[in-house]
């Protein structure tokens, strides 16, 4: 799953929310519920990101938003190899 992983992020990236968004959604494991959490920070819905980072056995981080895009990258790229 990590290609769709990867695929979603560098939809995120590209400002491409709805697409990155229903490209995850369908997905319960771990790393997708953070990149679902992820996309609902940069939505603003933080209480549907709380829910989503809680649902990968988290919390939601206190990071900025790029430092967590690129944390996720690192979690998908380790996931593909």
């Amino acid at each position: 799953m990590s290609l769709v992983h990867i695929k979603a992020l560098d939809l995120a990236k590209q400002d491409k929310w709805e697409q990155s968004h229903d490209l995850i959604q369908d997905g319960s494991d771990s790393l997708s519920c953070l990149i679902h959490g992820y996309l609902h920070r940069v939505e603003g819905d933080i209480g549907n990101a709380k829910y989503w980072y809680k649902r990968a056995n988290t919390q939601m981080p206190d990071n900025t938003l790029p430092a967590e895009l690129e944390r996720l990258y690192q979690l998908a790229h380790k996931t593909n190899n």
